[in-house]
């Protein structure tokens, strides 16, 4: 089962990539706005992440279980960056406010994973 969850893992980057790189390219962009691969990044990590997450509960990976209460601020700013990113794929540009939203959301939801961390050992 690890390998499906580091293949889940590296879909989740690619997730992050599509989301964080779509926000980075309209960084000197005066119209900016949401695209649509925000959402598809969006969606992606937040399928895999719950993927994720439910390999770890199951105790398929073991010795290594979620942190339910990361996980749950983790997928609440996940569910707020997916629904942002709905609701602006369908606006005219510019966006700038839902734009950024969903940039500070994303390197949050990052930092989170990076310094707080969703597994307990």
């Amino acid at each position: 089962m690890s390998v499906v969850y580091n293949l889940l893992l590296f879909l989740h980057f690619v997730g992050l990539a599509l989301l964080l790189g779509a926000f980075l390219l309209q960084v000197r962009d005066p119209q900016k706005t949401v695209t649509r691969w925000m959402w598809d990044g969006a969606l992606t990590q937040l399928v895999t992440g719950i993927l994720m997450v439910g390999i770890l509960s199951m105790g398929m990976i073991e010795g290594e279980s979620p942190n339910n209460a990361i996980v749950g601020v983790k997928l609440l700013i996940a569910l707020v960056i997916a629904v942002i990113a709905f609701i602006g794929k369908r606006r005219p540009a510019p966006q700038v406010g839902l734009w950024a939203t969903i940039g500070i959301l994303t390197v949050l939801n990052m930092l989170i994973a990076i310094f707080v961390g969703i597994v307990v050992s």
